[in-house]
């Protein structure tokens, strides 16, 4: 059913990226294990992490390569690109799941925080993206139909918000508009667009204090891990795969058992005065409209009750 896709994984020495190119190699996609090999603040570089990969899924019987482009490098993620269309013949997913972390309060925040962890995220799924579009579009232009997914990776610190990652938070809502916006553009050339928010614990986010406690799952103790990479990839998979062609322009919660839609940002309670309004006049106005507006949902989505 899958073994003749082609799929590229970035970020995918290690955490929910490994798991993802494991889970998609089980199917018998063909993957491009990218990754730099970096530490978590993506400093640093080793092949032989992305090396790992591609040898764990060459042992269930599929095959692999290794890539080590920086994906946010304009030339680096088109060579990516490029490695999948060669040594496999095409391409029709996408995962970009590459990420650093750099937390810091705001008020602690330097501007190399803040730019790294938006060049990563932000540009790094913007460059795989685009020359993943261009081929496709290039595909349908020459008559040939495309079944093509790509997959973005955001964060429920995007959606929901976390403290100490206005930097990462600002990224990964940035992702989630990039993933509704690019839909609507790759649909005529036959290429959904889809993203997850998932939870887990990997070395990314094995320090959050919002993870304390979340691995109590709802198996029984010793026999499930609420919070592995594992509970998030089947998902990936689906999305991947034919079955989700009509499903674009989505963001997804996952982690755990646990799958839901996220439904974002919309009008609430609102006023319309049919002319400018005063500042006196929005004095008597706003407070009664956002008492009347549901709070901002927690950091698993779920908006308190009041």
């Amino acid at each position: 059913m899958h073994g003749s896709r082609i799929a590229i994984v970035t970020g995918a020495g290690r955490g929910l990226g490994r798991s993802h190119a494991l889970e998609l190699a089980r199917l018998g996609y063909r993957i491009v294990v990218n990754d730099t090999g970096g530490g978590v603040d993506g400093t640093g570089a080793d092949p032989s992490v992305a090396d790992a990969v591609a040898d764990e899924v060459r042992s269930t019987g599929a095959e692999a390569i290794s890539n080590y482009d920086d994906v946010s490098d304009w030339d680096g993620a088109q060579r990516l690109v490029r490695s999948a269309v060669d040594q496999f013949g095409g391409l029709d997913v996408l995962v970009n799941n590459a990420g650093i972390l750099r937390d810091r309060m705001l008020v602690n925040m330097s501007m190399e925080d803040w730019d790294e962890v938006a060049r990563v995220h932000l540009r790094g799924t913007f460059a795989p993206s685009r020359w993943a579009a261009t081929y496709w579009r290039e595909r349908s232009r020459d008559g040939h139909e495309n079944d093509a997914r790509i997959i973005n990776t955001s964060s429920p610190s995007g959606l929901y918000g976390n403290v100490g990652q206005t930097n990462y938070g600002a990224a990964k809502a940035g992702i989630a508009a990039f993933t509704i916006i690019a839909a609507t553009e790759l649909s005529r050339y036959g290429v959904t667009v889809n993203a997850i928010a998932p939870g887990a614990r990997t070395r990314m986010t094995e320090n959050l204090a919002v993870l304390d406690g979340a691995d109590d799952g709802d198996g029984d103790a010793g026999t499930f891990d609420a919070m592995a990479p594992e509970n998030v990839s089947p998902l990936v998979a689906w999305l991947a795969g034919s079955g989700s062609r009509s499903v674009t322009g989505r963001v997804f919660n996952v982690w755990s058992g646990k799958v839901s839609v996220a439904e974002g940002w919309h009008a609430g309670p609102g006023l319309d005065r049919g002319a400018r309004w005063e500042v006196d006049e929005l004095e008597d106005v706003l407070p009664d409209l956002v008492r009347s507006a549901a709070p901002n949902a927690d950091m698993w989505g779920v908006i308190p009750e009041r």
